[in-house]
């Protein structure tokens, strides 16, 4: 039987030739770069996560794995606790140790790369009572590997698990684990909001309305595409983990990563208040250093007229709390 195939938006191609990977090897070869800055390792609030059930928090672990509570449950993106990713060695320790994560209730895979799914961490980390959601074209090979408990997801597909609705958006990019494998599982990003908006734990404010916690998106892996303003046209978004790194050379990888001005750009087409940025100075998957893509980040916020409260870069481990009052007054 013949194996789906899956597309991008437009049908979009990242594909690339042999010629093009020994153009990027003998660039890569001229290259000077300079790796002595190294994302800060802040010492987590270990105590508070293991305790914390009605604030919303978004820790960043490293790369596209964060942990996040969220309605009273905690899930984790994208998990990998890895040292190392094929020859390269992991450029800064996880934010939080994989041991001392408290218990997940959701994991979300944006696609199934080995860098966003990584099967030991999710071994570590999964248990009776998790749930791990995938694109669809995975859940077999996830179950195969014994996590029972397993959905798939279509784009623009919506479910409820526990207090939280889930919504599988499109990105741009592609799959493969295997030689023959390749686009026979789906990739996207994730919306997260409250299924129950009425039964918020925080109750009424002073004015007594009810303070709703904030809608979250988890952008996964994404080249710059139309799709980032359809998802802004279809939810309202607060927060926006958004990737930017992994982006040069740009004539190679802009079909299937954003660089630091289009992870600012998608991050105003989909109209969210506060971005994240991740997909950075963890592994050594391009060119790129992580100071570049953060001193272009911090250029093209001040070329649009950002304010720059509203980019928020965390170091590994450090937690943000996202407080419903905080947030600027719905349009």
């Amino acid at each position: 039987m013949a194996r789906i195939r899956y597309d991008n938006i437009d049908n979009v191609s990242t594909d690339k030739t042999l010629k093009e990977f020994r153009q990027w090897r003998e660039e890569r070869r001229k290259k000077k770069k300079d790796y002595s800055y190294v994302v800060p390792n802040i010492p987590p609030q270990l105590s508070f996560l293991a305790e914390n059930r009605l604030d919303t928090t978004v820790t960043w672990v490293g790369h596209s794995t964060f942990f996040l509570q969220y309605e009273g449950m905690n899930i984790i993106t994208d998990p990998i606790w890895a040292r190392r990713l094929g020859f390269e060695k992991r450029l800064g320790e996880p934010g939080l140790p994989i041991a001392e994560v408290p218990p997940v209730d959701i994991i979300l895979i944006s696609h199934s790369h080995y860098d966003h799914m990584h099967i030991a961490s999710i071994r570590k980390l999964y248990r009776a009572g998790t749930t791990l959601i995938v694109p669809v074209g995975l859940k077999r090979k996830l179950m195969r590997k014994g996590f029972r408990n397993c959905i798939e997801m279509h784009w623009w597909e919506t479910i409820t698990v526990g207090n939280i609705k889930l919504s599988f958006v499109p990105t741009q990019h592609w799959t493969r684990r295997t030689p023959f494998d390749t686009n026979t599982s789906h990739w996207g990003g994730f919306i997260m909001e409250p299924a129950k908006p009425g039964l918020h734990p925080e109750g009424a404010g002073g004015d007594g309305k009810h303070k709703l916690p904030p809608n979250l998106y988890f952008a996964g892996d994404s080249g710059y595409f139309p799709g980032f303003k359809e998802i802004g046209q279809r939810f309202k978004i607060h927060v926006a983990l958004m990737p930017i790194g992994a982006y040069e050379p740009e004539w190679f990888m802009t079909s299937q990563h954003v660089n630091p001005e289009e992870a600012v750009q998608a991050f105003q087409d989909v109209g969210a208040e506060t971005m994240i940025p991740m997909h950075y100075g963890t592994f050594r998957l391009a060119d790129d250093t992580a100071r570049e893509a953060l001193d272009r980040l911090e250029q093209a916020r001040e070329n649009l007229g950002i304010a720059a409260e509203r980019i928020k870069i965390l170091g590994y481990g450090e937690t943000l709390v996202v407080h419903p009052e905080s947030r600027r007054a719905e349009q």
